[in-house]
């Protein structure tokens, strides 16, 4: 797993450095003492693992993954418990106290090492299922089972046929698309994702869903109706 540290306190990246290195299954990328660097390189980078510290200068280690588009798995490091809820609030895989030992650090990435080679496994099979993680676990949806995606700030929330409740998970529209067959999905909407077999019909830049669900299309999004009278 490709992985970075983040961390403004030069001894503790130093450690970090050190655990990485015992571990067969970590590529350690690259390590950052400053927060704004990090995040940029986040931004440009795909990442499998992030090690990041909570309570650093110009931005913080929370604000820092809140603002991430897509996110890597995320285990905090800090010396402060009082951020172990807001830690878990962005589905971080675990929350290692300062000082971290061999031991707590090898616990932690094991989590991250079944929750990598799970999701990879999943993969294979994309053209019958999603894999999202939500609500501190890891949920398989059925492709089939899609009635719409909503956008909800940095939110998404899956809709299904099967269930009155969404699935709601840390992720954006793009985010979906990119683990989502193109071929059977169509975003329409700065808000909403389809699924083209379930669109019914078109009207006054409006999509109706074969559950009578409606939603808009924007003007962004109007390739999306000659795209579909095509199909």
């Amino acid at each position: 797993m490709k992985c970075i540290a983040i961390d403004d306190e030069p001894l503790a990246l130093d450690v970090l450095r050190n655990y990485i290195s015992k571990i067969v299954s970590l590529d350690l990328v690259q390590t950052f003492d400053d927060a704004l660097a990090g995040a940029d390189f986040l931004q440009n980078n795909n990442i499998d693992l992030l090690f990041i510290d909570i309570n650093m200068p110009d931005m913080s280690g929370l604000e820092l993954v809140s603002r991430l588009e897509n996110k890597p798995m995320v285990i905090f490091t800090t010396a402060h418990k009082k951020f172990a809820h807001e830690g878990f609030e962005l589905e971080a895989l675990d929350y290692l106290l300062k000082p971290i030992g061999f031991e707590r650090f090898e616990k932690a990435v094991n989590k991250a090492v079944e929750r990598y080679q799970f999701l990879r496994s999943a993969s294979v099979h994309v053209s019958d299922f999603i894999v999202v993680r939500s609500k501190y676990k890891v949920v398989k949806i059925g492709l089939d089972d899609i009635e719409f995606i909503e956008s909800m700030e940095d939110y998404i929330k899956i809709h299904l046929l099967s269930s009155r409740h969404p699935v709601l998970t840390l992720m954006s529209l793009k985010g979906i698309l990119e683990i989502l067959p193109q071929s059977r999905f169509s975003r329409i909407h700065r808000s909403y994702i389809v699924p083209d077999a379930f669109v019914k019909s078109i009207q006054n830049k409006k999509v109706k869903l074969v559950s009578g669900k409606e939603l808009p299309i924007s003007d962004s999004y109007l390739d999306f109706i000659l795209s579909w009278k095509n199909r």
